[in-house]
C-alpha cells in the first residue's frame, strides 16, 4: 500500500480528470492522524505536507503535485505549511 506523487502534474492531467472543478480542502500547520476509508486524488495548490503510512517510510509532496491515496491506509499527516487542495474520493 503505498502513497503515489506526480510532481509536477502535467496540465495536460488536470485538464483530463477535471480537476479545476473538484472541491477545496484547506488545512492550516498541524499534525493528525487519518485513515482513508476510500481511494484519495489531491492536487495541492498550496503547501508542504509529509504523510507517513503505518509501517512505511514518510512521502513529502507540495504544491503542483498530484498525490493519490489508497483505500484502507492508515497514517499520520505532518502539514508544514498550510494546504490548499483540489481533491477527489473514489475512482
Amino acid at each position: 500500500m503505498s502513497i503515489s506523487v506526480t510532481s509536477p502534474c502535467p496540465k495536460s492531467i488536470v485538464d483530463e480528470l477535471g480537476i479545476k472543478n473538484w472541491p477545496i480542502w484547506t488545512c492550516d500547520a498541524s499534525s493528525f492522524d487519518w485513515t482513508y476509508d476510500d481511494k484519495e486524488t489531491c492536487l495541492l495548490l498550496e503547501g508542504e505536507v509529509t504523510v507517513t503510512p503505518e509501517g512505511g517510510d514518510p512521502v513529502m509532496f507540495g504544491a503542483g503535485d498530484l498525490v493519490v491515496f489508497p483505500a484502507g491506509m492508515d497514517c499520520r499527516w505532518d502539514v508544514h505549511k498550510a494546504v490548499r487542495k483540489h481533491y477527489r474520493f473514489g475512482d
